[in-house]
């Protein structure tokens, strides 16, 4: 962590789970309080290098084809400089109880909210990349304290959300292997070290498939798994079964609009440190790339402004920032596409019980809109709960946070009610 302080019970007939017993057992003494606590030194470089940026040129009569905005970056810099308050927002993440513990090797930042509720269920938040822990902060208070949301007691969790390896606050992998599935497997291990022996998941982009990993692999402990990223390609025979032709205009009118839109993965997935320099190195370029996936995946209507507030997305752009995690982060890529062996810091991971139920709520703007019948498929035909959202994206944590809280507790309410057969 280098400059900062660091301080469900199976009935024995049929599936029908007592989410009430999913109770937890005293913490480990190895899980220790976390505080950010960046340095003023750090926060006056940083002043320094947003006054020195040096702008790009801008092709006159020019968006966002080219990428982003020159005038929108110099906006959000603007706003960066003059009118963000760190201080503030660090103040604010503090609010919420943060821990650490060490894991194989690694010194796992996470958050852990607890309910008032006595019956609350254990429940992993999972982000992705170019997100972080604070995508979830809009959905805490739902989630653990529904009551005072409008909701009854009975769908109250107990809030674990951790930092990815190597994104945040998180130690940086210092070894090849540090795949998605290896990320999945120290996050079963983490609901395990708070003492959860039961717990939901859910998660989106490269947390969607590492829900979907701990639900396949961690059945025994996972009861089930909830995803807002839903992931279904084209099936290799008779594609079209079960396919309306409203959702395969929906599928081709997403792929036009994101066709130039996947050169961050390629980057990413080969040459991540290349890249690294400079998303290290200059605060504007670091927002640009960033920014730049917030528009592409928002249902922003044309305004990114109506989908995030300036300062949510300077403090997800922060995080990255003032942990230099930028070039630790994009190697998720490049490790989940290239076989490298288990990391030698890692224990064995034992696989426990059969694959936990799965449900999906698929946002209008994300990155990937399958037909459900292919989500289907590529489930073996067992799909759960399937839910088709309005409006939002690819980041509803933060962009629809009401959508998701209340569909992650319609999936729990159908686990809880054996509703998932």
């Amino acid at each position: 962590m280098g400059k900062f302080r660091i301080l469900f019970f199976m009935a024995a007939a049929g599936m029908v789970f007592s989410l009430a017993l999913a109770q937890e057992k005293p913490a480990s003494p190895a899980v220790n309080p976390f505080r950010i606590a960046v340095p003023d030194k750090t926060l006056l470089d940083l002043r320094d290098r947003l006054a020195r940026t040096r702008w790009p040129d801008q092709i006159k009569g020019t968006t966002w084809e080219y990428g982003v905005p020159v005038e929108t970056m110099k906006d959000l810099v603007r706003h960066w400089q003059t009118g963000y308050d760190w201080r503030a927002e660090e103040e604010k993440l503090n609010a919420r109880p943060q821990f650490t513990t060490k894991i194989d090797g690694l010194d796992m930042h996470f958050l852990h909210v607890r309910s008032k509720e006595k019956n609350a269920v254990p429940l992993v938040l999972v982000h992705g990349w170019p997100g972080s822990f604070v995508e979830f902060y809009k959905i805490l208070g739902p989630l653990t304290d529904p009551v005072a949301h409008g909701g009854k007691a009975e769908d109250a969790f107990h809030v674990v959300c951790p930092s990815l390896p190597g994104f945040g606050f998180s130690s940086m992998p210092k070894e090849r292997g540090w795949s998605s599935q290896r990320m999945a497997e120290v996050i079963a291990k983490l609901m395990a070290r708070l003492g959860y022996e039961k717990y939901l998941a859910q998660g989106g982009d490269w947390g969607g498939g590492i829900v979907r990993w701990m639900a396949g692999a961690d059945g025994g402990h996972c009861l089930g798994a909830h995803s807002n990223f839903p992931s279904g390609g084209q099936p290799m025979e008779d594609p079209m079964r079960g396919v309306t032709a409203k959702e395969m205009e929906r599928l081709q009118q997403r792929k036009k609009e994101l066709g130039d839109h996947y050169g961050y993965s390629s980057i990413q997935g080969t040459r991540p440190l290349t890249i690294g320099y400079a998303l290290n190195d200059s605060p504007t370029g670091l927002a640009a790339w960033i920014v730049d996936k917030f528009w592409a995946w928002s249902d922003h209507g044309g305004n990114l402004f109506n989908s995030f507030t300036r300062d949510e997305l300077i403090t997800n752009v922060m995080v990255y920032w003032v942990t230099e995690s930028m070039p630790s982060s994009t190697r998720i890529y490049f490790e989940s596409s290239h076989p490298w062996a288990k990391p030698e810091s890692m224990a064995v991971f034992q696989n426990t019980g059969k694959s936990a139920p799965m449900g999906f709520a698929l946002f209008p703007k994300e990155i990937n809109v399958p037909p459900r019948a292919w989500v289907e498929r590529n489930m073996g035909g067992k799909l759960f709960h399937w839910t088709e959202m309005t409006k939002g994206g690819h980041f509803a944590a933060m962009e629809q946070p009401g959508l998701l809280a209340e569909d992650i507790r319609l999936f729990a309410r159908k686990v809880r009610e054996g509703k998932v057969k």
